[in-house]
Formats: structure tokens, sequence, C-alpha cells
């Protein structure tokens, strides 16, 4: 409020808005009785020092009927304005919520709606609700509401790519409250921009149907009214039509005035930078958590076991006309073990992750199997609950992790309330409690604060405890270092390995740098345009057999590369979905590929290398050298 009225725009909005509330609150009591009473001896007389603009027929008060109209006119236009937001709303978060085939018969007429002039379908409501004010408030509502739905629609799209849209469903929220909760606060400050300029709209538009007879009607009266009845007599008494048409352009004015300057302030208001205090600044200098110890290589098992945490076999996901970005792959992951599935992007490891954490929507399909913790996810049941409590999911960029209009306390605590049956109190101290163990300083101070005010880090970890509210047995983590710098993502990093040797979680990482695979996970599954081409000991990848991998390994610069040589590359690019070549997807980037790898696809053996050539030497491409 302060932003708005520090401009001229908003100061001027700001008065006229006040003077109009003003007017419309003591407007009927201190000029009704004008307004009403009737003197047949001052029908239709010119404007005059008793009466400002003039009488009607009637003899009663043109200024003061104006005056007191006000009152009817800004309800009947904010009712108006009510309906087509939340008819708007409605019909523009509805496509998220309903199935694929019901949401888009919505989007089409919302769609088709839109097309036609606002105008055109307030006349069109109007014979359908019939003349007077309750009639007049539904139609220009209504047609209202398609603006509003598209404009809600864009703004869901956008919001429900998000990750702390995904963390809200893994938690386990039904989406209805998903949208509650998460969406509609972030599409709150448009809504608002939209919704007071709608307001002026609206009532210039019940002006009009006034005018022309489909609004209010006699013996109550609007601006619109005064104009119709006030109209024959223009010429005589131009002042009598006038008036209240000026009218109407003030109230006009005054809304679109102050819908542009809230849209200015809330620009202002995400572009100046917040100054933290010297506790907050010190409070975000977290020390280092102590390494934990590397995993024991030697707890790799050659075979599926009942004791897996996870086991997919056979996991497929396709897209209508983009093809099948994840094409059969074989994963199994056993409590407190880890693996770490690489490869460079495009190759389906984040698919994988999120199909796994039951997160892929419509129209992507997934098939095959995925058990997690003895039950197949992919048999139609809801499985919310179980993947709300014993699933975390770490995403790659902190800065979407969290809702960005929620305190963090309780972005945590929504899954005690959800799945623990805890009280409120009792759920934030719970947060409270896991900010603490992932190595937050000052957790009860932090829980109270925004995502912004947290460091890429620290909301990195925060997500970390958000999974460890319940008790995981399993940890997603999908490129959980992309944005932070060297040093922290050591600590994030060593807080996953803590946490595993401390509670013996099993942990899925997502990377595409072989270095950190290595160093924090037992085994690794090497992806290539979809599919698993090499799965071994991460203690093997020196000795990796699968020409992918190999290069891979080689491209990763370390102390004892020369820094005289061209670096090692692979040359060519990975194959769009749609577009994967038969036989061998690896074979165009190759150097081992002959006519058998271009036409016949290998699969995964027992040896845990899909490849034709598997261990041939070749020369490692260099950077420059074709």
């Amino acid at each position: 409020m302060r932003a708005i009225l520090k401009t001229p725009m908003g100061a001027i909005a700001a008065a006229l808005l006040t003077l109009l509330a003003a007017t419309a609150v003591v407007a009927p009591t201190v000029w009704g009785a004008a307004a009403e009473t009737m003197d047949t001896s001052q029908m239709l007389t010119l404007p005059s020092a008793k009466h400002w603009i003039g009488t009607d027929q009637l003899g009663r008060d043109l200024l003061a009927r104006t005056i007191v109209a006000t009152r009817l006119a800004l309800v009947l236009a904010l009712a108006a304005t009510a309906v087509g937001v939340v008819v708007g709303m409605v019909l523009g978060v509805a496509p998220s919520l309903l199935g694929r085939r019901l949401g888009g018969l919505i989007t089409a007429v919302v769609n088709i709606a839109v097309a036609f002039p606002g105008l055109l379908l307030a006349l069109f409501f109007a014979a359908v609700f019939g003349v007077g004010q309750v009639g007049a408030v539904l139609a220009i509502g209504l047609a209202g509401a398609p603006g509003f739905a598209r404009l809600v629609q864009t703004l869901v799209a956008g919001v429900t790519r998000r990750d702390f849209i995904a963390a809200a469903r893994i938690a386990g929220q039904p989406k209805w409250l998903v949208s509650i909760r998460h969406v509609l606060p972030n599409i709150a400050e448009p809504i608002v921009v939209n919704a007071t300029m709608g307001a002026g709209s609206a009532l210039l538009a019940f002006a009009g149907l006034s005018f022309i007879g489909l609004g209010v009607q006699p013996p109550a009266y609007d601006w619109g009214r005064l104009m119709n009845e006030n109209l024959e007599r223009v010429y005589l008494n131009p002042l009598a039509a006038l008036v209240p048409g000026l009218a109407v352009v003030v109230a006009g004015l005054a809304f679109n005035l102050a819908g542009e300057a809230i849209a200015a302030a809330f620009r202002l208001d995400t572009t100046r930078p917040r100054a933290l205090s010297r506790s907050k600044a010190q409070a975000r200098q977290a020390g280092a958590p102590a390494s934990s110890p590397q995993p024991d290589a030697d707890r790799l098992r050659d075979a599926p076991t009942d004791e897996d945490v996870l086991q997919v076999r056979g996991l497929e996901i396709t897209f209508p006309g983009g093809g099948s970005p994840v094409r059969g792959v074989d994963l199994r992951v056993g409590r407190g073990e880890a693996l770490g599935v690489v490869g460079e992007s495009g190759a389906g490891k984040s698919l994988t992750g999120l199909a796994i954490a039951q997160l892929i929507e419509s129209p992507g399909e997934v098939r095959g199997s995925v058990v997690f913790m003895g039950q197949d996810l992919t048999d139609g049941r809801d499985h919310r609950r179980l993947l709300g409590t014993s699933l975390a999911l770490v995403f790659q960029d902190p800065n979407s992790t969290f809702n960005p209009v929620r305190r963090m306390g309780w972005q945590l605590a929504e899954v005690a309330l959800t799945h623990q049956g805890l009280a409120r109190r009792a759920a934030f101290s719970r947060a409270v409690d896991r900010l603490g163990a992932v190595r937050i300083p000052a957790p009860r101070q932090r829980a109270h604060q925004y995502p912004h005010e947290f460091s890429g880090g620290m909301r990195q970890r925060a997500m970390i405890g958000m999974g460890l509210m319940a008790q995981p047995t399993l940890i997603i983590a999908d490129e959980p270092t992309t944005a932070l710098d060297m040093t922290v993502q050591r600590q994030v990093l060593d807080l996953i390995d803590a946490i595993r040797e401390r509670d013996d979680v099993a942990l899925l990482l997502i990377s595409h740098d072989v270095t950190v695979v290595s160093e924090r996970c037992d085994r690794v599954a090497v992806m290539y345009a979809g599919k698993v081409v090499e799965e071994l000991a991460t203690r093997d990848l020196g000795q990796a057999r699968h020409p992918y991998t190999r290069l891979l390994v080689a491209a990763v610069p370390d102390l004892r590369t020369d820094l005289t040589a061209p670096l090692a590359v692979i040359p060519g690019h990975q194959p769009d979905p749609p577009e994967v070549p038969p036989g061998c997807a690896f074979a165009p980037r190759c150097p081992l590929a002959d006519a058998r790898c271009r036409a016949d696809e290998p699969t995964l053996g027992s040896d845990g290398v899909a490849c034709w050539h598997p261990g041939e030497p070749f020369p490692v491409p260099q950077e420059g050298v074709e």
C-alpha cells in the first residue's frame, strides 16, 4: 500500500476510490430525501441555484439522484466482477484438476467464448437471464469470466511446472488442496490487478445495459438509467445527461488507475533488493557438515532380492508425437544402497526419477513395473501416503523447490499435517526440528522466513529436511547440486551421505557428473537415449566396457590431465526421442560402430552392458580433432 501511495497515479486512484466509497456510504443518508422528493411545480426545470443540474419529470433533484446512484452502481459493478472472477478462476483451474478429456473440453469452451466480444456475450446472457439487476449482474459477470479463465489457465500452467508443486504432490496432498494452497496464492498478483481493472469495465458495461433498458429497472436507478431518462432533453439541458455520464467515466477511471498502480507496485516489490539484518546475515554462515565415510562397495548384490527398496522393470514413458524419452529401463536399489544414474542431458534420467515418484502427468503415459516398498506404484491405486512418508525427492533447482509465498516452516509441516495426524503446533515443532537436523542454523527463526530469505544451499538442505519429516526409505536426488558452488555442493552431498549412514536410507542419485557419482554411489547405471546401456560398480568405472561409458569417463579432466593436450570429447549429440535411429542409438557417435550396430539393437545382458563390441579398444576423440 505504501508503494502504491508513493506514486502520483496511485495517490490519485486512492483518492478517487476513497471519494467513491465515502459517497456510496453517506449519499443515501445525506441526499436521499432530495433524490426522492417529488415537486410537481419544479418538473423538468433547467439548472439553477436550487437545482444545480435541473430536475426530472417528477421534480426530483437530478444532482442528488446522481450522487445517491453511486452506491447501487458500485455494488452492482463489484458484484458482477466477483461473479466473473469466481467463475473464471473455477474454469481456469478446472483443466488442471479434471481429466484430460473433460479438462480439454472446458479449455475449448473457454477459447470459443474468448473469441466473442464481451458486449455481445453480455447482451446474450442478458436475454437469457432477463432484464433487471440480477440478470444484468449475471450477464456482465459471465461475459467477463472467459477472459479471467484464459488468464488463470495461462498462469496455472506456468506455476504447476514448478518443483514445489511436485513436492506438494509427493507429500500426498490432493489436487484441489494443492491448487488452493500453492497455485492460487502464486497467481494472486495478476488476478488482483485484472480484477481491479475488470471492476471499471463492469461499471461501464452496467451503465450501458441500464442505458438501453436491460439493467436497472424503475423505481431503482443507476447512472445508466439516469442517462437514459434524460437523453431526450440533452439539447435543452445537457447537464442532466452529461453529469451521470461523467460519474461513470470518473468511477471507471478510478478503478483502472488503481489496477495500473497495483501492477506497478507489484513490479517494484519484486525488483526491490531486500537487505538482511546482521543477525540474518550471520545465520546464513552455516558450517560445513562433516564428511561421511565412503560407501562400502562390498555391499553390492548381483541379483534383485526381497530387500530391494525399489525395483523398476521395463519402464517406458511416451508422449504424443514425442516418441519415447524412456525406453525399457530396469533399475534396482537396496536398503542403504546408493545407485547413481548418469548420462548427458536428454538421456531420460530426470523423467525416470519423476516416473518413480508418480509425477508424470497426462498426456504422458508410463508403462512397466515400479515396485517400491513391495507395492507396485503402477497398479492404479492411490499411493500418496506411501510416497509422502517413505520417499524423499530432492529437485535440481533450489530456487523453485519451495512455494515463494509460504513460510518455510509451514511448508515442511504439511507432511506431518497430511500423513502423521499431528496438530498444527506439533507439526510446526517437527518442522523446526527437521531444519535443525539438516544443519540449518537458528532453525526456529528460519522456519518463520520465506524461501527468498534462504541461500541456495540452505534451500536445498531444507528440501532434504522436508523429506525427513517422515522416515524415508528412499531419497531420489535429481541433480541436487546443479545451481550450487563447489563448497555448498560438498555440504549437500555430505549431508545426504550422513543421512544414508544414520538411517540406512537408499539413494537414487541422478547426475551428469561422473565424478560425483563415482565418489558417492555404490553402483552406477549409464543411460543413453532413454535406455540403460551399462550398469556396473563405481569402483569399476575405470574398466567400463561400453564405449559411451568409457568416453564419459575419459571426458572428465583430473589432476593428471595434460594441460597442453586437447580435451577428450564425445563427438555429435544425443538423438531426440522421435529420431532415435534403428539399431544401437549410440552408433552414429561410436568409434566401434559397424553394420550390425546400425541394424540390431543390443540388450542389457547378464554382463551389465548393452553393446556388440564391449571392451574393444578405440582411440579417444579429442577437442578439435575429427
